[in-house]
């Protein structure tokens, strides 16, 4: 049966704070885990001042303090932004604080603009084949098998989940390669989603952590009591996507009346095409999108993420995005 998560890029509203974001998220991963979601996922992003989840080991750290069962993790940790066994040190730090809980999700884009990632990095030579390389490590350290002469502390005998992530073809032949889960961010990068799904199934190689390929993809949902008040509820998503493919990103902003009809024909084809993969509407409605994405998709799990600008309003779309999923496995 397909399971659900749910991811959050802990968002900052124009009228809030960092502080408040942070409080939010904590909020909401507990009621996620009330909700029944398998796991709550948080995204490393940098520079940006409408998201507040660039610290994502210290975020994970709050958000596991806050729940008890869920499932935590990143979705992702860019590894090009850090070295390997920085990011062990990290996961081993939380799998010792929240054990069984702990996931990782890798990425290896660099979460941020080229300015940004230089002043991250220092550096930004590097080859094609560093991130494979640097996810063979990092499980080295983990595994603890000597062959890095490093021993990682934390992190030694350390166990996340593993998953690769990505929004091309590159990771779903390195997922394939390494026999670990992978998860598409269809959520805003739609376009080789069924390609990457079809590479990853066909080229899996089971290895001591998975048998067989298990895939996850993203979702936007935007759920309320009435079509119409789902609506506006996406239109603070839908400024904030046209607003960074448009070069002027910030923080969130309220929602806005007709948004999606007042846009020229070029912002909204942007906007039409980066959330083909979302539902909007009443609990029906998006239980009828998320049954059609996983009959198309055939995903193991789905990943829900559910941007809205006022927090009760979010807390009550995830609540009806869990009734829909029950409905869909149910159906299943």
């Amino acid at each position: 049966m397909t399971r659900y998560s749910l991811l959050d890029l802990v968002p900052v509203t124009d009228a809030g704070t960092v502080a408040t974001a942070l409080a939010n998220a904590a909020d909401l991963a507990r009621h996620a885990e009330a909700c029944g979601y398998n796991r709550y996922w948080v995204a490393e992003h940098h520079g940006m001042e409408g998201i507040a989840s660039a610290a994502t080991a210290v975020v994970l750290a709050h958000i596991g303090q806050a729940t008890s069962t869920i499932r935590i993790g990143a979705g992702g940790i860019m590894l090009p932004n850090s070295a390997p066994l920085q990011i062990a040190e990290q996961f081993g730090t939380l799998d010792a604080l929240f054990p069984g809980r702990i996931d990782l999700g890798l990425g290896r884009a660099p979460g941020s603009d080229q300015r940004v990632a230089h002043a991250l990095r220092r550096n930004l030579n590097s080859d094609a084949n560093q991130f494979p390389n640097d996810v063979v490590e990092l499980q080295s350290y983990f595994a603890d098998d000597g062959r890095t002469g490093i021993r990682a502390t934390p992190g030694a005998g350390a166990a996340p989940q593993m998953w690769i992530l990505g929004s091309s073809l590159f990771g779903a032949q390195l997922a394939a390669i390494l026999g670990l889960p992978y998860a598409f961010a269809s959520h805003f990068a739609p376009d080789a989603l069924d390609q990457a799904l079809a590479i990853y199934r066909r080229e899996f190689r089971p290895s001591a952590v998975l048998e067989r390929p298990y895939a996850m993809a993203g979702f936007n949902v935007f759920a309320a009591e009435t079509h119409a008040e789902a609506e506006l509820l996406a239109s603070s998503q839908q400024q904030s996507f046209v607003a960074l493919r448009t070069g002027t990103p910030g923080k969130m902003r309220p929602p806005v009346e007709g948004y999606r009809q007042s846009l020229p024909p070029s912002h909204a084809a942007i906007l039409d095409h980066v959330l083909s993969a979302s539902a909007i509407g009443t609990r029906d409605e998006v239980a009828r999108g998320i049954a059609a994405f996983v009959e198309r998709t055939g995903v193991d799990e789905v990943m829900v993420t559910s941007a809205i600008y006022d927090h009760d309003a979010r807390k009550r779309s995830v609540a009806l995005a869990a009734e829909a999923m029950a409905e869909v496995r149910v159906a299943a």
